[in-house]
């Protein structure tokens, strides 16, 4: 029985929605990846977050592209609990959906063009 040890990619820094997609775009399935570390709700709220404003848009819009990511087939969503109100929040790559027909760009130029 081979028993792989499952790796999270922990960012060094806060990830940017490209980031974030990036990754999405170049993850084998299983692949693990942290984007978020804290108590998201209250990570972009501004009454309870530590962030600027600028830090609390850019974490909307990631937390926004990982839910989009989930809707499209592209990743699950998990959050681990570290702490008392801190959870690790994790994206798990999936096997891309009709992988020789859409791309990810292509998707995100859909999602543009409807808007």
């Amino acid at each position: 029985m081979d028993i792989t040890p499952i790796v999270t990619v922990r960012a060094s820094r806060p990830l940017t929605e490209i980031e974030f997609c990036a990754w999405v775009a170049q993850a084998a399935p299983g692949d693990r990846l942290e984007y978020h570390c804290g108590f998201l709700v209250l990570d972009t709220f501004a009454l309870f977050s530590r962030l600027d404003d600028q830090g609390r848009g850019e974490l909307s819009k990631l937390a926004g592209r990982a839910f989009w990511a989930a809707e499209q087939g592209l990743v699950h969503l998990v959050q681990e609990r570290i702490a008392p109100d801190q959870f690790a929040y994790v994206a798990i790559a999936r096997p891309k959906p009709n992988a020789a027909s859409v791309s990810l760009s292509e998707l995100l130029l859909a999602e543009q063009e409807a808007a």
